[in-house]
């Protein structure tokens, strides 16, 4: 089965933005360098949000940015943050609403890391690392965010956080990463019941195999037997996570919270 094919003619996305399911909305994604993150990065925009386009290395930030079609009178940004320290999370909420006027409503959580290792080989500090990241970091920007949201009175906010379906099934040499989502998966449920009342949806992704610079490193023989037990017989592409996203994001899901949705190609737990 082939690749599917995605609309990115420049002046169809154009046209979308101006009257799109996200027009008029600010959206923040992490992990926007590449990969999961950049497809959102341009389907939020093709949808008509302003993109907080958020990474550690801020020249893939401003990379992935390039080339997005406009939103209206505000210009999408890039900007440079380390989800796993508090700090550096405050400080970018606060940099965000300085630079569009306005807070974030659609937030996507893609930041991510991988360092894998059989668990009985795994150092501690690989461990710690992947969590902070992964979970720790999807903590600090739902809280972070959260927090100044309900400060401000603004409801109809949608946060979505990027799992994995490895979650939930396990993975041999990825303890961590495993671990680290079925953080965010449960993280997410709680959220969702803390906020709705707040006006605040939180729902996550469950991506299965994906082709991102994550999935290049492993060798071709590995992703021929993954490949062979998805139902749809191939690996995904980040532009099917994105639209997921998107969907969760926009008010065609206003009743949707503490969801965990998998897009897998039918590989489940």
């Amino acid at each position: 089965m082939g690749k599917p094919v995605f609309i990115n003619s420049y002046y169809t996305c154009q046209i979308m933005a101006a009257t799109g399911m996200l027009a008029g909305r600010i959206a923040l994604v992490t992990g926007a360098g590449s990969g999961i993150g950049r497809a959102v990065c341009r389907v939020m925009a093709r949808e008509g949000a302003a993109v907080a386009a958020v990474d550690l290395n801020q020249e893939a930030a401003h990379a992935t940015i390039q080339g997005l079609p406009t939103a209206g009178s505000m210009s999408h940004q890039a900007f440079c943050a380390d989800v796993s320290s508090g700090g550096s999370v405050s400080e970018l909420v606060q940099n965000v609403r300085a630079a569009f006027s306005a807070l974030p409503t659609v937030a996507v959580n893609s930041a991510g890391i991988t360092q894998d290792a059989f668990m009985l080989k795994m150092p501690e500090e690989r461990f710690d690392k992947v969590i902070a990241v992964n979970l720790k970091g999807t903590f600090l920007v739902n809280q972070t965010l959260a927090r100044a949201l309900v400060s401000e009175g603004i409801t109809g906010a949608s946060i979505v956080n990027i799992a994995s379906i490895v979650g939930k099934t396990g993975n041999i040499g990825q303890a961590n990463y495993a671990a680290s989502k079925a953080g965010v998966i449960g993280l997410t449920k709680t959220a969702a019941m803390e906020l709705g009342r707040k006006g605040i949806r939180v729902n996550a992704v469950l991506p299965g195999f994906t082709e991102t610079p994550m999935t290049d490193v492993i060798p071709e023989k590995v992703k021929a037997t993954v490949t062979s037990l998805i139902p749809l017989n191939r690996m995904g592409q980040p532009e099917e996570i994105a639209e997921a996203c998107l969907f969760l994001a926009s008010d065609r899901a206003s009743y949707i919270t503490g969801a965990a949705l998998e897009v897998t190609g039918g590989l489940s737990a």
